[in-house]
């Protein structure tokens, strides 16, 4: 039955453990249910024994040989990856404008940054690709054990993972691939290939798009299981929120099912329709779940405070481009309300 079980089987008595608050008591009221499935260790049967059952599910939903489940996002997963299969003095390769998760995650394994650029897309403000020859160049030239690579980026940019993994592979690197913001590539056939299976470890974070709880988040992996669980152990907290937990397994579950596949292939049909209906603007061939949009005559800063004045929030902008960050939760009346702003705004313009 997985985590889930653990709220049915659990009971109460008089409990003097952690947490201290027995689900009796709450200091904040608007959490009032959240405090009541706030358990620990104490209050439930071998709960770590459910939490494996449930991480071995995902991993075969998703293919691998092991899905951890994180709760400190995707910052953590790339921190275990890194601590997994690097050593004191060992090569780390990263971006050099990566997030900053990367450089922290080289730094606390002892190891040493190499940094590689990626060429700057002018007419969109953003950052292109990593491309296979890009990365041959930096490994044929230094001795790399990791390399560190974001695909999805911010604004939707896909790297070609299948040929940076078979550089990697060429050169002895592993591949660590931040997929933050490709939680939903695994169940759906029209959005990017996931890097899931592919890279060594892939991080994915079910916050930013996949409907979860903030600072939920999955590390996916090909790799030694008992490297990955000592590396998990050394950062990760012994007394985790099995609620948070639960929530987690159920969003795998939700994504996974007929409800959810059908939620993701609607939402991707509804951005077709609102770009039909937007030909006054242009829009990024991309990662259709960012919406990356332009309008000739107004700069991303411009347009992102025009959203911002008819009460729209993008997620990120730029001098030349705005990206709208759409997921679970992106129903058919945001999809609407977007349209009918921007449509407003190009008048006004």
């Amino acid at each position: 039955m997985g985590l889930v079980s653990l709220f049915k089987k659990h009971f109460r008595t008089i409990f003097f453990t952690t947490p201290s608050h027995s689900g009796r008591f709450f200091i904040t009221s608007k959490f009032r249910q959240f405090y009541k499935y706030d358990i620990s260790e104490t209050d439930t049967y071998n709960p770590q024994a459910e939490l494996q059952k449930s991480e071995e599910k995902a991993a075969k939903i998703y293919n691998v040989k092991s899905t951890k489940f994180l709760l400190n996002g995707s910052t953590s997963g790339i921190i275990i990856s890194v601590l997994a299969s690097c050593k004191s003095g060992d090569n780390v390769l990263i971006w050099d404008n990566a997030h900053k998760c990367h450089k922290n995650a080289v730094e606390l394994a002892g190891a040493n940054p190499i940094y590689y650029e990626l060429e700057k897309n002018e007419e969109w403000g953003i950052y292109k690709e990593l491309t296979a020859e890009n990365l041959e160049d930096k490994l044929r030239n230094n001795d790399v054990k990791a390399v560190i690579v974001t695909s999805p980026s911010y604004y939707g940019v896909l790297s070609d993972i299948k040929s940076l993994k078979n550089v990697c592979k060429k050169y002895g690197a592993l591949l660590i691939v931040d997929e933050a913001h490709g939680a939903l590539y695994p169940f759906c056939n029209e959005l990017p290939n996931s890097s899931v299976g592919i890279s060594d470890f892939t991080v994915q974070s079910l916050h930013k798009t996949a409907g979860g709880l903030n600072s939920t988040a999955l590390l996916h992996s090909t790799f030694d299981k008992q490297k990955i669980e000592k590396a998990f152990e050394k950062v990760s907290t012994t007394s985790p929120s099995y609620a948070m937990l639960m929530s987690i397994e159920r969003n795998i579950a939700y994504l996974n099912s007929w409800h959810g596949r059908d939620y993701i292939k609607t939402l991707i049909e509804r951005i077709k329709t609102l770009k039909l209906n937007l030909p006054m603007y242009d829009f990024y061939d991309g990662d259709i779940t960012k919406i990356v949009v332009k309008k000739q005559g107004m700069t991303g800063f411009e347009l992102s405070e025009r959203l911002f004045e008819n009460g729209i929030e993008d997620e990120i902008t730029n001098e030349k481009s705005t990206m709208l960050l759409c997921g679970i939760g992106t129903d058919l009346k945001k999809i609407q309300r977007l349209e009918k702003v921007l449509k407003k705004i190009s008048k006004e313009k």
